[in-house]
């Protein structure tokens, strides 16, 4: 199970290349071998970088959807868009695909945020917006989303 801890701050070069953390590579060490997958995100404009072991689970969920339902389907599609495999190579730098920048809006300074199993990949500017915009509910959406009774040892 990938736990990953910490948000990071980087810089972009004119190709898309982005030096890994050292704090962050760190954690992402035993699964540098296997490789991820760069997809878009659904909800938000940035990108998603799954370990190739978290994406293999995703996906097998996914392939027990019923592809006789058209929105099985559609939905299917519009989630695997722009789907890339990627890689850290020998020096650190993880290449993100022109299409990806121009989905995510990344200028040059990118934010690296830890969503648990998944790394986010931000334009800095979007991403600090994003926080700065959903902070006045945040304290209500933190109840209804986590102040469940069923929650054990989570306070």
């Amino acid at each position: 199970m990938v736990n990953l801890i910490g948000t990071y701050e980087c810089k972009v070069d004119a190709k898309g290349r982005l030096m890994v953390p050292s704090a962050l590579k760190k954690q992402l060490a035993p699964m540098l071998q296997e490789g991820f997958v760069l997809k878009r995100a659904v909800f938000q404009p940035c990108l998603e970088l799954y370990p190739m072991e978290e994406w293999d689970k995703l996906m097998k969920k996914m392939n027990g959807l019923n592809r006789f339902k058209k929105k099985n389907n559609d939905f299917i599609r519009r989630f695997t868009a722009g789907v890339k495999s990627v890689e850290v190579d020998a020096n650190g730098r993880l290449l993100i695909p022109k299409d990806l920048v121009g989905f995510a809006g990344i200028e040059k300074e990118i934010v690296l945020n830890s969503a648990i199993n998944i790394i986010e990949i931000w334009d800095k500017e979007q991403y600090e917006k994003t926080i700065y915009e959903s902070t006045d509910d945040f304290a209500e959406l933190a109840e209804e989303v986590m102040g469940n009774d069923d929650l054990d040892g989570i306070s």
